[in-house]
């Protein structure tokens, strides 16, 4: 196991609203080797240093853990470059075609 650290950030569901709200139902869902940054109405960031066996599983386990907590969170961002375009596709259940519309 290897130690990845990327950095997650999202929509929330409701505009506008206050991301506070979640960060204890981030901690259950499985986030608690994540710093939460509230900074800005409306979205979420997530800085992870998660343990796994690859940088693919660490990223899509992360992923799942916040849709958990935060049901119809949409992902904006995902950094550094860990995974490719289509891995992200795949994560998130969309065809590559798709993605690319999303990111471009």
């Amino acid at each position: 196991m290897k130690d990845y650290d990327f950095i997650l950030k999202f929509d929330l569901p409701e505009n506008g609203a206050d991301p506070e709200q979640y960060v204890d139902s981030l901690y259950e869902a499985g986030c608690d080797d994540a710093s939460v940054g509230i900074g800005q109405n409306g979205r979420i960031a997530l800085s992870f240093i998660r343990q796994s066996a690859s940088a693919y599983d660490a990223i899509s386990s992360a992923i799942i853990d916040v849709k958990k907590a935060i049901p119809g969170v949409k992902l904006i961002e995902a950094t550094p470059d860990l995974v490719v375009l289509t891995d992200i596709a795949v994560i998130l259940g969309f065809s590559c075609q798709n993605m690319r519309k999303i990111v471009g």
